[in-house]
């Protein structure tokens, strides 16, 4: 008779996705947050956060806390001479003023990472640190929306992606911060790990499991709020372009369908033209400056594209009925009351 044999021991799981954070001064901490948790949910069976699929480690060159934007402080675990082998590095920005403040043995140790092959990966502003590294150069590149002309204004040489969620191209990942950086770890997890840990973490998390890339930011203004994304993309498009409009036939093109498509899944879904679509999101922006700032009524005219004052007031009192003027004296006469209501108390 031949003797039972032992079951062989349980081959421990490999890590699949090894993952190390940059974290900048005053970064964002819900979007380093939204990412890690992904990973943690994805590391094991349950809800047990052992680091068993996927690792992550925060990475430092002093291993001093780092204060986040909201001010909580985030302790690094590993210091860079000493990172482990690493798929991803992920860069977490956060207050646009504070980009230019990553140490210089962090930038030298992102390089080598690149030269090494390693996937870089830039969060809400950390994308703008990548750039700055000399790191982005030739890449797309994913900013939020409220970014967009920050982004425009200081890096030179790469057009910003503004209306996706997060943006993949080759071994650089950018994504705007926020959700989305939820999304992009899940991206990574189903790529690595697979599909089913990436739909938990996102359910748990109560995040829209089936966001992908092409996704549009939210922050669709008015009541311009349809089923379909790709009116929503061209939407971010025009609010992301109020002082220089662009033509109806530019955003179909960047938004990759033909002008007259785009025309009618405006009728479709809104009942109203782009253009239609585009004036009124222009006029709600001059509204809100009229009633909210000081500036002048021929300022307000150009941040919202129109070629000159009286062009914007005939417009602006065709469509909402009254002058640019009327909505500025009753901003004053409004704030005029409440100073003298407020004396009396």
């Amino acid at each position: 008779m031949q003797p039972d044999r032992q079951p062989a021991p349980d081959t421990p799981p490999r890590v699949r996705l090894r993952v190390g954070f940059v974290l900048a001064r005053r970064f964002t901490l819900c979007a380093f947050a939204n990412f890690v948790d992904v990973l943690r949910l994805a590391a094991d069976d349950g809800d047990r956060s052992r680091p068993i699929l996927c690792t992550w480690s925060i990475l430092s060159d002093t291993m001093e806390p780092v204060r986040s934007s909201c001010g909580v402080a985030v302790q690094p675990d590993t210091r860079l001479d000493r990172a482990p082998p690493l798929d991803y590095v992920v860069v977490v920005g956060g207050l646009i003023d504070d980009i230019s403040h990553l140490g210089p043995d962090l930038v030298r140790f992102l390089r080598r990472s690149a030269e090494a092959g390693t996937a870089l990966v830039g969060v809400c502003t950390g994308a703008f640190i990548l750039h700055r590294a000399g790191l982005m150069d030739g890449y797309r590149c994913c900013v939020s929306w409220f970014h967009h002309a920050d982004f425009l204004e200081r890096f030179d040489g790469l057009v910003p992606v503004s209306d996706r969620i997060f943006v993949v191209d080759r071994d650089r990942l950018t994504c705007s911060g926020g959700a989305s950086s939820a999304h992009l770890a899940a991206h990574l997890v189903e790529k690595h790990v697979g599909i089913a840990p990436a739909r938990k973490s996102l359910q748990i998390m109560i995040f829209d499991a089936d966001a992908q890339a092409d996704k549009p930011q939210p922050g669709v203004p008015l009541d311009l709020v349809p089923a379909d994304d790709l009116i929503k993309r061209a939407v971010l498009h025009m609010r992301q372009n109020f002082e220089t409009p662009l033509t109806i036939a530019e955003i179909a093109r960047r938004v990759g369908v033909a002008r007259r498509s785009l025309e009618r899944r405006f009728d479709r879904h809104l009942g109203r033209s782009p253009s239609d679509c585009y004036m009124a999101m222009r006029l709600d922006q001059a509204e809100l400056l009229l009633r909210s700032t000081g500036q002048t009524v021929a300022a307000i005219a150009t941040a919202t594209g129109f070629c000159d004052t009286s062009h914007f007031a005939r417009t602006y009192r065709q469509r909402r009925g009254s002058a640019p003027s009327r909505v500025r004296e009753s901003r004053v006469r409004e704030s005029c009351a409440r100073e003298r209501s407020g004396a009396r108390g």
